[in-house]
């Protein structure tokens, strides 16, 4: 690392750069923050960050004052020619505003930039710019240096492959991160072929029988006539939540056993694509580890056939389209018959039958706690399956939406939520997926660290995750 007065430059963790006093006029600069602040700013959040943000609004003069001369003087140091162009938007960050863990890599893009117009800010104040470490497979893992904002600040980082950086949550009630941000554009370093892991791995059900529906699943629920009812409502909507799934005294037996010491909690990573906790199955109590095999169990995987209608067991009755195709075989024999044509099965329709598959799940305990999420990533939209999603909640007596920790769906490619689950006890939610149908649990926030009074607490909640395919 060299410092140099206000210029400080360093390499590690990636190449970046901090000028200090980058605007020379200190009117300038003050009057700039204060016309910012007077824009119209949009709120926007997904699944990578929750901020305010305007787009448009800074003029080729603007531009040209605080940018011109020196693109060119940074073109120079790096010794390539940076376009002309300069995208450039302006962003608030408030009380639980965060940015999560990401590259910035995108075609074209060159060198990310930050100007901060701050007031006095300290790192208890959050929103500190944190660069990340990465491993062997060019995947963030831990952040070694925390940049906190000052005013008149720039910051400046290469766009590679290893340029893993977030902005942390804002835990300021009462102050704004004011800044200007985004990227001269040049060519782009090369980039490795992106580091692939393999899927998780799926198994067929347990043999398990009615019997152990009955010691845990409220008897409403085992009711045909109501299961039938389930299912013409989930498949209006591909999605029900089944409140008070579970037996009320094996629900409150799951529930205290989540909170004992002796399960032994893995943090999920990487950052870029998920950050919570998964029970050991190893280390479960008895009465946890029962209900997973619950939701394993061939047994289960006929009730939820029961209450979507999906293919998950081979006893489950055949769809109108099967029925159908049964229906014009019989025919297509009848007609053979009549005609005195072959019977035999052209090698068309042998083609076209299909080996009936084995139903698969996978699964895991999860503990949500500040500072847990899931990313949406390009990997996970180029495996996309039709699958049906479970979650079963627990521990959530007092969570509040606002807190985050519900699950969104968004169709690929696009911001528009499909669908929000909120987690909620005992509440048996089933989200049937197409492929072009993604999901993220949404990031969790300080305000579930506090209470209305201001006191600190430690809210966290608990749910079984499931994941069936036909």
């Amino acid at each position: 690392m060299s410092i140099y007065s206000d210029l400080e430059l360093d390499c590690q963790p990636f190449p970046h750069c901090i000028f200090r006093n980058f605007i020379s006029s200190q009117a300038f600069a003050e009057n700039l923050k204060k016309e910012l602040l007077e824009l119209n700013f949009h709120e926007k959040s997904n699944d990578l960050y929750k901020l305010k943000q305007c787009a448009r609004f800074c003029t080729t003069v603007c531009r040209a004052a605080l940018f011109g001369r020196f693109r060119s003087w940074l073109g120079e140091v790096l010794g390539v020619e940076l376009e002309p162009t300069v995208d450039i938007s302006c962003a608030k960050y408030e009380y639980t505003d965060v940015l999560l863990c990401h590259d910035d890599e995108l075609e074209g893009r060159r060198v990310a930039f930050i100007l901060y117009l701050v007031p006095p800010w300290q790192s208890s104040d959050g929103g500190t710019l944190d660069l990340y470490t990465t491993d062997s497979n060019l995947q963030p893992q831990s952040i070694v240096k925390p940049l906190v904002p000052s005013w008149n600040t720039l910051v400046l980082f290469e766009v590679s492959p290893v340029s893993f950086h977030q902005v942390s949550e804002v835990l300021s009630q009462d102050k704004c991160r004011l800044s200007l941000s985004g990227w001269f554009h040049g060519p782009s370093l090369e980039r490795p072929p992106r580091h692939t892991v393999a899927p998780v791995q799926r198994n067929p059900h347990l043999p398990r029988d009615e019997t152990v529906l009955l010691e845990w699943i409220n008897p409403i629920y085992l009711d045909i006539s109501y299961q039938e009812q389930i299912q013409e409502n989930f498949e209006d909507s591909s999605e029900i939540q089944l409140k008070g799934f579970l037996k009320e005294e094996k629900f409150k037996e799951v529930s205290e056993a989540l909170r004992l010491s002796q399960i032994e909690w893995k943090k999920r990573g990487p950052p870029n694509k998920r950050r919570y906790e998964a029970a050991a199955l190893d280390s479960l109590p008895q009465c946890v580890s029962a209900c997973w095999e619950l939701l394993h169990s061939e047994a289960f995987f006929l009730l939820l056939s029961n209450f979507t209608g999906l293919r998950l067991h081979y006893l489950c009755p055949a769809d109108d389209e099967e029925n159908g195709d049964e229906e014009k075989d019989k025919k297509q024999q009848d007609d053979g018959e009549a005609t005195g044509s072959s019977n035999e099965p052209s090698s068309a329709d042998v083609s076209r039958e299909k080996e009936p598959s084995t139903p698969l799940c996978c699964g895991e305990v999860r503990r949500w706690s500040h500072g847990g999420y899931t990313l949406l990533h390009d990997g996970e939209a180029a495996r996309a399956e039709y699958a049906l999603d479970l979650v079963l909640p627990f521990g959530c007596a007092g969570w509040q939406s606002e807190f985050g920790g519900f699950t969104c769906y968004v169709a690929n490619e696009e911001d528009e939520e499909l669908l929000t689950v909120y987690p909620e006890d005992n509440s048996l939610a089933l989200v049937y997926r197409d492929k072009e149908t993604l999901k993220f649990v949404k990031h969790v926030n300080h305000k579930s660290t506090s209470e209305p009074d201001g006191s600190s607490t430690c809210r966290e909640f608990y749910d079984f995750s499931f994941v069936y395919y036909e």
